[in-house]
């Protein structure tokens, strides 16, 4: 066996039988809902940790080394706390490049046999083949041989991601401008909650427009001026609200609307859809053209995608951008280091905001209410201008 089939055969353990697996995963944001959808079509059983919480976050620094990132901390703790429920098979999205996503499973894995846990861990390597990779993976874990059941598990995943980025985008729309506090909130709410329980993919098709025009019925002021924060940074930071200490719905109770640098469903899209089929420019392609001035080659991480969203933001109306990332993220590092010149050279105000487990909630808040009293004050300034 060679060195790449015995790496290979690492990512695909399979010391437990296909109809006894308990599949697990790590929180981050909504993920639970379209994998859950696609994984039970597929005939697995799966157990969904809790979301991220103070208490899962004691147990994944308890277990963890000194130094590392908070997203690989509360990682491990999904994983311990789905391990305590049942779960004997792990799963781990991974990609290459500096961020030291690509050693997460391995250090994870590491600790949780060394603390006696037994069970599979199966990788998806979401940029070595694509589409292909991600069935073989999804095949390993179910043994799933009918085409029905993966246009069935796919066809719900994917609607179910889509269905979730739009009502995400219109809350963040409508919160800022909604005349009765909380109405944008509930209707979110209430359409996570019929995405989850939908199991038929002619509804799942459907439920995009139908969160569309709910929205539309919430009252809001079609007038108000509402400044507009691009929220860029980690990928996990961004997409976990726990992480990021809620910080669209805080923007959003200050009067601020929320665009963020990357949707779930938007990346997954390209990530796993054959190039053949995917004609429009990607999200990090677009980034690469505008990082261009800045960075000439990525380097792992969101690093690119942070400095060109940036300058991307910069030149289509936003009025400025909070950087977020998780403390001794090396590549979220060096895009702070370079988005001061940004920032001065695109004249757009940018805020760096790094997170771990010491971050106070009151510094946190008020850092961010300075940095939107300054980005009202300019955008003031540009209208009686």
């Amino acid at each position: 066996m060679n060195t790449a089939e015995k790496l290979e055969k690492t990512k695909m353990e399979n010391t437990i039988p296909t109809k006894d697996r308990i599949i697990a995963w790590p929180r981050m944001g909504r993920i639970d809902i379209p994998l859950k959808a696609l994984l039970v079509s597929l005939g697995a059983k799966v157990v969904i940790p809790p979301p991220n919480s103070n208490e899962a976050l004691e147990i994944g620094v308890r277990n963890s080394i000194e130094g590392i990132c908070l997203p690989y901390k509360l990682n491990l703790a999904n994983y311990i706390m789905a391990l305590e429920k049942g779960a004997n098979t792990l799963m781990m999205f991974q990609a290459p490049g500096s961020c030291r996503l690509g050693n997460y499973t391995k250090m994870a894995q590491k600790t949780l046999k060394t603390m006696g846990y037994k069970f599979d861990m199966v990788i998806f390597d979401m940029y070595k083949s694509k589409m292909k990779q991600t069935l073989q993976a999804f095949w390993h874990v179910t043994h799933c041989i009918n085409p029905w059941r993966y246009y069935k598990g796919f066809s719900l995943g994917f609607n179910k991601f889509f269905a979730i980025d739009t009502a995400e985008r219109l809350l963040f729309y409508t919160r800022p401008r909604e005349l009765h506090k909380g109405d944008a909130e509930k209707c979110y709410e209430k359409w996570l909650k019929i995405t989850d329980e939908t199991n038929s993919v002619w509804k799942a098709k459907k439920l995009k427009k139908q969160i569309i025009n709910d929205f539309k019925k919430i009252p809001i002021d079609k007038n108000k001026k509402v400044p507009v924060i691009y929220l860029i940074g980690e990928f996990f930071v961004l997409l976990d609200p726990y992480t990021n200490q809620n910080i669209e719905k805080e923007l959003g109770e200050m009067g601020v609307e929320v665009q963020r640098q990357i949707m779930f469903g938007d990346w997954l899209e390209h990530v796993l859809k054959p190039s053949i089929f995917y004609h429009k420019e990607s999200h990090r392609e677009r980034s690469v053209r505008y990082a261009e001035k800045y960075m000439k080659r990525a380097i792992g991480g969101e690093c690119i995608e942070t400095v060109g969203d940036t300058v991307y933001a910069a030149k289509n109306g936003v009025d400025g951008i909070i950087h977020i990332s998780p403390f001794s993220c090396m590549p979220e590092i060096v895009a702070q280091n370079i988005l001061p010149k940004v920032s001065k050279e695109e004249d757009i105000p940018v805020m760096s905001l790094v997170l771990d487990e010491q971050t106070g909630k009151a510094g946190y808040i008020t850092r961010i209410e300075a940095f939107i009293d300054l980005v009202k004050r300019k955008k003031l300034r540009k209208i009686n201008n």
